[in-house]
Formats: structure tokens, C-alpha cells, sequence
């Protein structure tokens, strides 16, 4: 694991129970020192610069919620096929088991569900929280939609509700400034571990 420091490079690293086995490698950094620690995630360009997002917003314009279904379970990384709508993981999770509720057909504002699709999307939701309870603990949720690019939607043509599990403290100010966290599981084995918890 690289990190990339602000202090000078004579400066010691006191440690971290959040280092992995084998310590931290430091890089001093440029410029002022200063008490951060940076971890760089390059990774997260693919989402930040849109790559795979569909060019339009219809079914046929290669909208990855209309093409998931068609693949298998792993390979899409569904977790659940229910009548109207399915549960997927997402790619660029805020926390391990972040996954969303999706409709099969291509709708992108809430109003546009059915009553079938709109039950089904509520009941999915719940079931969804009862297995990241049951296999991982969960001791709350973020639950909501991004209605429209502006609202901060990553693919608004189809509507996807998100469903992120939280424990007390993943992702609150002192880790982000004090330490770095990252997600301890790859998304199969967490596709697995949700399926096989799903009631």
C-alpha cells in the first residue's frame, strides 16, 4: 500500500491500526507539509469521466440497467430477479454492499412506475435491507433515488434506487481525515453473500 504524505520525509509514521500487515510505504509529498493522507483511487476515474455511460437515453442506446439483466447473475452482479424489478450491486459502491433496486423497463422518473413496479421496487428495498442486516450486520441505510442529471443521477434515463448500508463509524469525518478506509470485499463474494442472505 502507497501513501502519500504531506510530511517531510524524515519524519517517522507512528502507525495505524487501520495499516495493513506489513506497514505503509511512505512518499513524501510536495509542497507544505500538512496533517493529511491522501489514498489515490484511479480507479475512480472510469465513473468520474463516464466511461460505459450510455451515449442517449433510450433502452437501445446501451443503457447498462436494460443490458444487466440479460446476463447472468455474476456477470451482472444481481443479487436478486423479482416479477418487476431487480436488485444490483453498483459498480463504484459508497460502502460494501451498496447495491440498487432497478425496473426492467427503461422509465426514468419515479412518477412514470406502475403500481406493480412501484410495490415491487418498496418490497424489493426492504428485502434488500434485511439481508445486508443479516449477512454483514448492517446498523443503518442510506436509502433514496437521484431523480435527473442535475440532482446527481450517474445514469438518469433509468431510474435505480440506492440502497447503501452504513456502520457507525465507515465513512465519517475521522477516518476520511485521520485514516483511510477502504472496501474489504470483492464485489462476487459480496454478490454471493447477499444472494444466499436474501429472505
Amino acid at each position: 500500500m502507497l501513501r502519500v504524505t504531506g510530511r517531510p520525509a524524515d519524519e517517522s509514521h507512528q502507525g495505524s491500526p487501520y495499516d495493513p500487515p506489513g506497514g505503509v510505504e511512505e512518499q513524501p509529498g510536495t509542497g507544505a507539509p500538512d496533517a493529511f493522507q491522501r489514498l489515490w483511487t484511479p480507479h475512480r476515474m472510469a465513473y468520474i469521466k463516464g466511461e460505459n455511460k450510455p451515449p442517449g437515453g433510450g433502452t437501445g442506446e446501451g443503457c447498462p440497467f436494460c443490458a444487466i439483466p440479460r446476463l447472468d447473475d455474476g456477470a451482472g452482479l444481481v443479487v436478486h430477479r423479482g416479477r418487476q424489478v431487480y436488485a444490483v450491486l453498483n459498480l463504484y459502491p459508497y460502502n460494501s454492499g451498496h447495491l440498487m433496486v432497478c425496473p426492467y423497463r427503461h422509465v426514468a422518473d419515479y412518477p412514470e412506475l406502475d403500481a406493480a413496479e412501484t410495490a415491487e421496487l418498496a418490497d424489493v428495498t426492504k428485502q434488500a435491507m434485511t439481508a445486508l442486516r443479516s449477512a454483514s450486520a448492517a446498523q443503518g441505510f442510506n436509502i433514496g433515488m437521484n431523480q435527473g442529471g442535475i440532482a446527481g443521477a450517474g445514469i438518469a434515463a433509468h431510474l435505480h434506487q440506492h440502497v447503501v448500508p452504513r456502520w457507525g463509524g465507515d465513512t465519517n469525518f475521522m477516518p476520511v481525515v485521520g485514516h483511510t478506509r477502504v472496501l474489504p470485499q470483492l464485489l462476487r463474494d459480496t454478490r454471493e453473500l447477499l444472494a444466499e442472505a436474501w429472505p
